[in-house]
This record gives C-alpha cells, sequence and structure tokens, in this order.
C-alpha cells in the first residue's frame, strides 16, 4: 500500500526550504575556493584544507545532530525546535564572505573556516530533520519519489538563481571583498525566508501524514549495521565528491582554460536549467523502471559528459556548452534518486525512529563530499602549480593543464567509482514491492 497522497500546497511549502538549502549548498561551493585564492590572496593546499577540515569536523557533528532530532522527535512529537535553529543559518553564511579587511592570508583562511564551521552546523540543525521528513510520514515508495520531486525543483531552482546571482553580485569580472559581503547579505536575507517557509511546510505535511511518536533506540548504531545504507552512502559520497568538484572547478576552467570568464554564468546555467526541466522526467524513469536503474545510466552518462569535458577548448565552446548541459540532465537523477531512496531504507529496516539518525550519518557523507570536491580540485591546482594571488596573474602551462583535467577526467573517474559502487546496492526491488 502507498500510503496517504500529500498535498501539492503542503509539498510546494516544504519544497521552498530547499531553496534556502540550496543557497548554501551552491554559493559556497561554487565560489568560496575562488575567494580565497584569488581575493583573498590564499595558498591552494590551505584554501583547500580551510574547506575540508570543516567538513570533516561534520562527519561527527551531523551524525549526533541525528541523535538530537530522532530526541526531539520522541519528546516533543515533532523535529520542529531543531529546524528553527537551523534557520539561523543565513548569519553564518553572512560572516563567511564578510572578511575583514586587514585579514588576508592564512589569518582570512581562519576566518573563513571558523564560519564555515558554525554554518555547517546550523545547516546540520536544518537539513537533517528536514530531510527525515519523508522517513517520518506515513507514505509509500512512489510518495516518497514525489515529495523529493517537489524538493529537487525548488533545491535546482535556488541553486540556479544562486549560482547565477551571486557571481554578478559579487563584482562580476571584477570581484572585491566588499562585492562578496553585498552578495552574502542579499542572499542571506533570501536564505532565511525560504527556510522558514520550509518549516511551516514540514508542519502541513505531517498533518496529512502523520506518523505516532516512537521511543528513542541506538538509533545510530542501527544506520551504520545497515548493509544497504553503507552501500549506498558509500555510492553517495562519490557522487557528491564529484558533483562538489566539478562546482568548485568551474571559475577556474572559464578564466583560465576558456579565457572568458564571463562564461562561468552561462556554464553555471547550462548545468542547472536542463536539472530543472529534467527532474520529472526522472520521477518519471524511476516510477516505471526503478530508481536504481535510472541512477546508474544518470551516472554513465555523466562520466560521458565530464570526458568531453576533459578536451577543454579544442573541441570549442558550444560542445563544451552542452556537454555541460548533459551533466545537468544527470545531476538531477544524482540528486533526486539517492535522496528518495534513503526513506527506502530506513522503511526496509523497520526502524522509523531511526529516521533522524539515519539522516545524520548521510548529511554527514554529504557534507565530507562537499569538502572533498573542493579539496580534489586544489590538489590539482597545486599539482600543476597554480600562483594564488590578489590581482593578476599569468599561469604556467602546467597549471591549465590541470585546471583542465581536474574539472573533467579527474570528476569522470569519480562517477566510475560511484556507479561501481551503487551496482552493489540491492533494496531498491524489495522496495518497490511495498509500494
Amino acid at each position: 500500500m502507498d500510503g496517504a497522497r500529500l498535498p501539492r500546497a503542503g509539498l510546494a511549502a516544504f519544497a521552498t526550504g530547499s531553496f534556502g538549502m540550496g543557497i548554501w549548498i551552491t554559493v559556497p561551493g561554487l565560489l568560496l575556493l575562488y575567494f580565497l585564492t584569488d581575493v583573498l590572496a590564499v595558498t591552494p593546499l590551505l584554501a583547500g584544507a580551510a574547506l575540508l577540515v570543516p567538513k570533516i569536523a561534520d562527519v561527527v557533528l551531523h551524525p549526533w545532530v541525528g541523535t538530537v532530532s530522532d530526541a526531539g522527535l520522541a519528546r516533543h512529537g515533532s523535529r520542529r525546535r531543531l529546524l528553527l535553529l537551523g534557520c539561523a543559518l543565513f548569519a553564518a553564511f553572512a560572516a563567511l564572505f564578510t572578511v575583514p579587511a586587514h585579514l588576508s592570508g592564512p589569518a582570512a583562511a581562519g576566518w573563513v573556516a571558523v564560519a564555515f564551521v558554525a554554518g555547517n552546523l546550523l545547516f546540520a540543525a536544518y537539513q537533517v530533520p528536514y530531510l527525515s521528513t519523508p522517513a517520518d510520514l506515513a507514505i509509500g515508495y512512489h510518495e516518497r519519489t514525489r515529495l523529493m520531486g517537489f524538493r529537487m525543483v525548488v533545491l535546482t531552482i535556488g541553486i540556479l538563481a544562486s549560482g547565477l546571482a551571486a557571481p554578478l553580485l559579487a563584482g562580476g569580472d571584477e570581484p572585491t571583498r566588499a562585492g562578496y559581503a553585498t552578495m552574502a547579505l542579499a542572499l542571506g536575507a533570501g536564505m532565511l525566508v525560504a527556510m522558514l517557509v520550509g518549516v511551516a511546510g514540514v508542519g502541513r505535511l505531517a498533518v496529512a501524514a502523520p506518523l505516532e511518536r516512537t521511543r528513542r533506540g541506538r538509533a545510530l548504531l542501527v544506520a551504520l549495521r545497515d548493509r544497504q545504507f553503507r552501500r549506498l552512502i558509500a555510492a553517495y559520497l562519490a557522487m557528491s565528491t564529484t558533483s562538489h568538484l566539478v562546482l568548485a572547478g568551474v571559475p577556474y576552467y572559464t578564466e583560465y582554460e576558456l579565457g572568458r570568464p564571463k562564461l562561468t554564468t552561462v556554464l553555471v546555467a547550462a548545468f542547472l536549467a536542463p536539472a530543472l526541466l529534467a527532474t520529472p522526467a526522472w520521477v518519471t524513469v524511476a516510477r516505471r523502471y526503478g530508481k536504481q536503474r535510472g541512477l546508474l545510466v544518470a551516472q554513465a552518462v555523466f562520466v560521458l559528459g565530464c570526458l568531453v569535458l576533459a578536451a577543454g577548448s579544442a573541441v570549442g565552446v558550444p560542445v563544451l556548452v552542452a556537454a555541460v548541459a548533459v551533466l545537468g540532465v544527470a545531476f538531477a537523477a544524482l540528486q533526486l534518486l539517492p535522496f528518495s531512496m534513503l526513506p527506502d531504507v530506513v522503511a526496509a529496516s523497520g526502524r522509523a525512529e531511526s529516521a533522524g539518525s539515519y539522516t545524520g550519518v548521510w548529511t554527514a557523507v554529504d557534507s565530507l563530499g562537499g569538502a572533498l570536491g573542493p579539496y580534489v580540485y586544489a590538489a590539482c591546482l597545486a599539482l600543476g602549480g597554480f600562483v594564488a594571488s590578489a590581482g593578476e596573474v599569468v599561469q604556467p602551462a602546467s597549471a591549465v593543464t590541470w585546471i583542465r583535467l581536474g574539472f573533467g577526467a579527474v570528476p569522470a573517474a569519480l562517477m566510475l567509482l560511484a556507479l561501481l559502487l551503487q551496482r552493489g546496492y540491492r533494496l531498491d526491488a524489495t522496495a518497490a514491492l511495498g509500494r
């Protein structure tokens, strides 16, 4: 039985929360590494470390937030209190890009790292209870996909809007500290409003498909012992690392490989617009053929698109833009399907009260991938001898080569690894039988 049918108004309000989340997911991933190396004059490896260390802390913090979320559900019958705390994320987002004028180099990297830790903790406070919602509700296999489909559409709109607006607000071709601060304040305000609407949406869905209050168990151990969950998160770690690597590499690829910095917004749009349009199609694919099959196809398509990008300017800008559009279509599935498979795993475990802890581990892995992607790209920059500077500088040929390979060949290899890991997931067919 597929459980309750969720109302569209509730789905729309719930999904709106993802608009704010999309800003946090996108802007630091797109601009923070470039902000550190080309505005704050931080060396690539130190910049990568400033992004990696806070994310490593998330590996501990997110599962802990998951247990707190489950305890809140058991005690109060909802996860609302933690969600509201997470809405303070906008303040950390503003601090992240508002670096005092007298700080540069290592000191600036330290400021960014501290603000990033605070932001990641607040993001976890919102993300974990928010993404536990599909497992909390009395809905079935296909309704979970429908719910996450609504979320994916709005998330993509948030990613697209912030991905296009952030570089322009920061100063376009000549970004400045003041421009980055203005950008952070403007987008932070939008983030706060969207996340508050999302909190209201969670409440509306809970009314339509309530879950009885359950006792708290040793949920974290249950999650880590779940073989299918481990297989799914291992594949998702590779997927998350890959997508964040590509996002971090866009400004470098357009400026140094293509010699056209303004193409950053073009490539971001070419990546995200198809993702927005493709999401309903992937929902249909999942319903007809299953989530696992759809995800494997998307991973293979992503590998092929990355190999085209590895060829660089030699194939021409139109071909590269088309390849990025293909990646966008695949990206929609990489976001929709794993996130809708997560509540399937929780449902199959028979431990609905553990949803927060499952989600905490999941978001920790997602956060780790978000750090590993930029760090791997920073390592590519360092390997090529990239020169960090607060002004214009001519990069060595080896740096340009690794800018291209890091944007194409490396993500192709990582996504291939994700595909191989994903093949070990066996739950989808069983979950579909209980729809």
